[in-house]
């Protein structure tokens, strides 16, 4: 039996629960404000996971690196500065003039059968500017032979200060405005390389880590430019270390590398990956073999 004090008891009891309701709509309300003022970004600063540095290169990107990566064939390293060139034709007694680079590399780009075997050829900037004998643009060459055009675009190594005489590879400033003019030169993929080496606590991570994050930029860079960046982490045979101490090196790099690649937003399928072999240093006196 319900008796009055029961009754009084009961609405008390109802009232209170009614409040209680009313007090957590309030604070869902107000964490809900909260939530929205947290999760209101500027769209400026927003960023969608299927959006790349390619922008509207996207297609082509990926097009051209799968052109370069043809079956059975290969690219062609032809990007030797004027100085590098010099030492070359020292030895064969042949002077370093211009005319003589301009005969030795028409010689090579008009190499019948070169197509069948040559997808890509990485240039310097000199041999992207330059006509064969009768004025024809090395590019117009070797486009109309079905072959990619490529350029070296990093400018050279620095020291990293307080490191063991590690490097950083240079190139970075006003890169994204030579991308764009090799690309109106005829230009589809571009080249830089990072340079690490095997010691007593090398590499050190300061040098894995600021030579990630530069080649995960240039290769921004490079893609927002319709460059096809090749991201070349190498990590140099000198020393006397073991194959499995490089691959534990290597395999400590280029996961690095990869991270900074997504970290930056590089379309993957645009660039091309250039990794060192895992093969025992120089010095090692115990040498690797096939098994």
């Amino acid at each position: 039996m319900v008796t009055w004090e029961n009754a009084r008891r009961m609405r008390a009891r109802a009232a209170a629960n009614k409040d209680d309701k009313k007090d957590d709509k309030k604070d869902d309300k107000k964490d809900q404000k909260i939530e929205e003022k947290k999760v209101a970004i500027p769209s400026k600063f927003q960023w969608k996971a299927k959006e790349h540095t390619s922008g509207a290169f996207t297609a082509e990107l990926i097009q051209t690196a799968k052109e370069i990566c043809a079956l059975g064939k290969g690219i062609l390293a032809a990007d030797e500065s004027t100085g590098t060139i010099g030492k070359r034709f020292d030895g064969i007694k042949v002077e370093n003039t211009h005319g003589n680079r301009q005969a030795y590399r028409e010689l090579l780009f008009t190499c019948p059968g070169l197509s069948e075997y040559i997808s890509g050829v990485i240039m310097f900037d000199e041999t992207v500017r330059d006509t064969t004998k009768s004025g024809v643009k090395f590019t117009k060459v070797l486009r109309d032979r079905g072959i990619h055009c490529g350029i070296k675009v990093d400018t050279g190594l620095v020291p990293i200060g307080g490191t063991d005489d590690e490097t950083l590879t240079q190139g970075l400033d006003g890169l994204g405005a030579r991308c764009a003019e090799y690309y109106k030169l005829g230009c589809r993929f571009a080249k830089w390389r990072a340079v690490l080496k095997i010691g007593k606590n090398l590499p050190s991570k300061a040098a894995i880590e600021e030579n990630a994050k530069a080649l995960a930029r240039y290769g921004s860079i490079c893609q927002a430019n319709g460059l096809v960046p090749i991201i070349e982490p190498e990590i140099l045979q000198d020393g006397d270390h073991s194959i499995d101490v490089c691959a534990q090196v290597s395999e400590k790099v280029f996961s690095c590398v990869m991270r900074e690649l997504f970290s930056q937003h590089l379309l993957i399928e645009g660039l091309l990956l250039k990794p060192n072999m895992v093969t025992p240093g120089i010095g090692c006196k115990q040498r690797a073999t096939s098994k």
